[in-house]
């Protein structure tokens, strides 16, 4: 494998990046630049905080997987192929990594079974593929035998001491429905494995600070158990039951096992608000006082620690931020700020450190995601990469959180990002709804939609409309069985809001979104004509019925479990709801919607099949000469490839200056 000093490298990405962005000054900023594959991304630092490990890749060409020696400050690629990029990577001890891989230039149509998986050592030694990714059940490697293509890596990443790993076995009903996940202890130098013995039909797992499975979930109709696994038998125990669609019940998420080996938990015991507990699996019983609690955000992150404690927590409340419980962590943290005024600043720890390095990300409304490597001690910084370097933030616009006041005087937070110089100005906006609709979308950082729109001049307000996820049980409950309704009133109550702050121009306002955001885009042409000028809607659900009724041409990705138990207590049920899904269903209403509407869809989507978009099509064509239409026929529920990104921005950015932008016809 090649070595090259990673330094210059970098100082010739940046110097590349400057020209660029002074040659580029007077026009508009280019749609592949904000939509094109990050360069460098996933830095991991090892156990040791000796080296670093990244994905990196040149424009157009593959991702691989390097490792840079901190200590003589060399790169080393260590893992390259010509059909597939690196996937996820984790360390499993000083001297060797495990990645699996993904082809970033085939869409969901295109993939066939698994993502691989494959260990190599740091110096680039000893590259053993472990798991089949082209769907054979068993094939011969010399003399050894692959495990099958739907073995998975675990986002935790274990004990990082020895070449063994723990890795999921995945079966699954039908592509995308989940029936049960085991899992199995591999030896990354043999490619052995031994199976961890299941308590029931287990679908997820929790790893303890030692690296040994001590948690386990299964499902059975609504209701979820968790497992315990003692640590003097190996025996399984049942913990705790809990309805899973009922928020507000006696139900946890269990975070982490901690150097004590108490299981902390996210858990709403003290409140609206989730907050971080501690759970005694002795008494089943969860703390009453809260370890973790933020002020007007439920908790969403994780603990972080080190020497043998917990030194802080990584959560989220208007931006992903870090509380420091450790003294020395909290002057390191003032330090990198001092350093990096401007951004919001990451720090990531080894598991085991021998150096006195650690890993900074620095991200901004503006600026994306940069990655340093800091010495505390030296108080040295080293930039080692960017996600997207032809980005200059000092022509990004500045991004506000919010909250307004919905008509029934629900407080609804948001996000609002204003074209740069334009404040004082009435322009011309885009509604984004997200999707989910059980998700938030107003996190503060950079992002690469809400900043192409700005950059055509549109200010962009993304709602987070109640039954979004992140502000307590009473915001999320309040959006239950509010499709096109209360949820609806939500989304047109923050465009009237951005009018009376004069932010809107009232004439020149367009919504859009995907998924239950496309759904939104809809009813919101149909609730609030004199409001929405225009609506553009990628692979949304037209119809909450066809949510239920399917079609026999295509797979969902939706279980059964979810249709029985989830969709008639937070949707509708099909049966006693009939009238209100009726009343709600953009399909049966289309004739009624005339503003002109970009409609987009996966040929292959099974989370919002292609029927949705034709039969709507078909019908809104019917009475609106304003309809365009696209398919992306090797995709499915959003645009993996690159490609399909830029082309569909493209038609937004055309679409939007014929109606709402200043190619728009004034009256």
């Amino acid at each position: 494998m090649p070595t090259y000093r990673f330094p210059a490298l970098a100082a010739f990405l940046a110097a590349a990046s400057t020209l660029l962005h002074g040659a580029a000054a007077a026009a508009p900023i280019p749609i592949e630049y904000f939509f094109e594959q990050p360069e460098f991304s996933q830095a991991l630092l090892s156990p040791s905080g000796k080296y670093l490990a990244a994905k990196v890749a040149a424009r157009g060409s593959r991702e691989g997987l390097v490792v840079v020696d901190l200590v003589n400050n060399s790169a080393r690629k260590v893992a390259q192929f010509s059909d597939a990029d690196i996937g996820n990577v984790h360390w499993i001890s000083e001297e060797r990594l495990l990645f699996d891989t993904e082809d970033k230039r085939l869409g969901l149509r295109d993939i066939e079974y698994g993502p691989g998986l494959y260990a190599v050592d740091r110096d680039g030694q000893h590259l053993r593929q472990l798991a089949d990714r082209s769907g054979a059940a068993l094939r011969e490697r010399s003399i050894r035998t692959l495990l099958p293509w739907h073995t998975f890596m675990l986002e935790q990443p274990g004990a990082q001491d020895s070449d063994y790993v723990y890795v999921a076995d995945r079966k699954y009903e039908w592509p995308g429905v989940l029936r049960r996940e085991g899992l199995l202890r591999l030896n990354t130098r043999t490619g052995q494995s031994t199976a961890v013995l299941r308590p029931a039909d287990t679908e997820d797992w929790l790893l303890d600070y030692q690296g040994e499975p001590r948690l386990a979930w299964a499902f059975e109709k609504n209701m979820a158990t968790l497992y315990l696994r003692e640590a003097a038998d190996n025996s399984w125990r049942k913990l705790h039951t809990h309805d899973i669609y009922k928020p507000g019940s006696d139900s946890f998420t269990p975070l982490a096992f901690g150097p004590d080996k108490q299981l902390y938990v996210r858990s709403h015991q003290s409140g609206d608000k989730s907050a971080v507990h501690v759970f005694d699996s002795t008494s089943g019983k969860i703390s009453k006082t809260p370890l973790v609690q933020l002020d007007g955000f439920d908790f969403s992150g994780h603990l972080i620690f080190g020497k043998g404690r917990l030194l802080g927590v990584r959560h989220l409340s208007e931006a992903w931020e870090t509380s420091w419980v450790d003294a020395a962590m909290k002057k390191v943290q003032e330090d990198v700020d001092a350093r990096l005024p401007q951004t919001i600043n990451r720090i990531d720890l080894p598991a085991r450190p021998e150096t006195d390095n650690i890993l900074v990300t620095a991200e901004s409304d503006r600026q994306p995601p940069l990655t340093y490597v800091y010495n505390t001690q030296a108080k040295t910084f080293n930039k080692v990469g960017e996600s997207y370097s032809r980005i200059d933030p000092a022509r990004m616009a500045p991004q506000q959180f919010l909250r307004y006041k919905a008509r029934d005087g629900l407080e609804i937070p948001a996000l609002l990002t204003l074209p740069e110089g334009s404040k004082g100005k009435k322009l011309p906006m885009l509604v984004l709804v997200h999707g989910g609709p059980w998700a938030r979308a107003s996190i503060w950082g950079w992002n690469p939609s809400a900043q192409f729109l700005a950059s055509r001049g549109y200010a962009v307000l993304e709602p987070d409309f109640r039954g979004s996820t992140g502000y307590g049980d009473a915001h999320l409950a309040a959006g239950f069985k509010q499709w096109g309704l209360k949820m609806q009133d939500d989304v047109a109550d923050g465009a009237r809001w951005a009018i009376a702050q004069g932010w809107a121009d009232p004439q020149r306002i367009c919504i859009a979104g995907a998924s239950y955001g496309g759904y939104a885009t809809l009813m919101g042409l149909l609730r609030d004509p004199e409001l929405f000028k225009c609506g553009i809607n990628w692979v949304g659900v037209t119809d909450i019925q066809l949510m239920y009724s399917g079609h026999w041409s295509a797979l969902s990705d939706q279980s059964e479990r979810w249709r029985e138990y989830g969709m008639p207590q937070l949707i509708g049920d099909p049966e006693k709801d009939a009238e209100q899904l009726k009343a709600t269903s953009p399909l049966l209403q289309a004739a009624r919607i005339r503003q002109p509407l970009l409609l987009a869809y996966g040929g292959v989507d099974r989370r919002v099949p292609l029927y949705h978009g034709t039969k709507f099509r078909d019908a809104v064509k019917a009475h609106n000469k304003e309809v365009e239409w696209v398919e992306y026929a090797e995709e499915g529920h959003g645009w993996t490839l690159p490609k399909n990104r830029i082309d569909f921005w493209g038609r937004v950015e055309k679409f939007l200056d014929r109606h709402i932008g200043a190619g728009a016809k004034t009256e």
